[in-house]
């Protein structure tokens, strides 16, 4: 199965523009994987034209499971973290798995949260900051593949330094007993910390942010009892952040 993720920037090509809806559908189209970790993903959001990216990313790609988790409810500027990953039709935020192979369990695994706001070095010039992180959850699918099941999981991690190791670790052990797994996503940490972190082997090896002159890897592939062959680092026209791929069998 080809397996790929994105963090898509809401189906916008910078954090100030509008979305492009059509734009979004052809650059997930051309992609060409069989399941599609995304992140920072809208539903019903006037931004993105009140769409549900997650549906048009099914459609995009012949799919027919997917699986949106909402984060936030509300709109930019008035965040509210949601209760539930199922909002109904209220304006959300999240990230979503798309596959067009079978699915036989979907779980949403929420992640832990820091109960307060923190300081952090934010700006240029650089300079303290109190911050609060949004709430952060994972959600993943158990794929039947052509050469077996693997288990494949979409998350993006807290940009506060630290808290996003504890939230891999706990994700790490949430998926420990899956038999092989994939894990998606932005991680918002370097390759070394994700790989030491998580357990899992990197799959694929490609800066990925900035989209337009990367210079650090901060999405990822990683993986537990499966080999991979032809990675690849795609450039969409579309979000801050570059794509991967990879091609993923069970081992043995």
């Amino acid at each position: 199965m080809r397996l790929g993720t994105w963090n898509v920037l809401h189906g916008a090509a910078t954090a100030t523009g509008p979305a492009d809806v059509d734009g979004f559908a052809t650059a997930v189209g051309a992609l060409d994987v069989d399941v599609l970790g995304l992140q920072e993903v809208d539903r019903a959001q006037p931004r993105s034209g009140g769409a549900d990216l997650t549906g048009i990313a099914a459609t995009a790609m012949g799919a027919g499971e997917h699986r949106f988790a909402a984060t936030l409810l509300g709109m930019p500027g008035d965040w509210a973290p949601s209760p539930d990953s199922e909002p109904g039709d209220t304006p959300a935020y999240g990230i979503a798995l798309v596959s067009r192979l079978p699915v036989t369990d979907w779980r949403v695994l929420p992640l832990p949260r820091l109960p307060r706001r923190v300081p952090l070095l934010l700006g240029r010039p650089r300079r303290w900051v109190w911050v609060r992180d949004e709430p952060r959850t994972a959600v993943a699918a158990r794929v039947v593949g052509p050469h077996g099941p693997v288990t494949v999981a979409t998350t993006h991690l807290s940009f506060i330094p630290g808290w996003n190791l504890v939230q891999l670790r706990h994700l790490a052990r949430a998926l420990r007993g899956d038999g092989p797994v994939v894990l998606t996503g932005d991680l918002n940490l370097g390759v070394r910390r994700a790989r030491l972190a998580s357990g899992l082997r990197g799959l694929v090896t490609g800066q990925t942010f900035p989209a337009h002159a990367p210079v650090r890897q901060i999405d990822h592939l990683l993986g537990r009892g499966v080999v991979a062959s032809a990675p690849r680092v795609h450039h969409p026209p579309l979000s801050d952040h570059r794509a991967l791929s990879a091609t993923v069998v069970p081992e043995g």
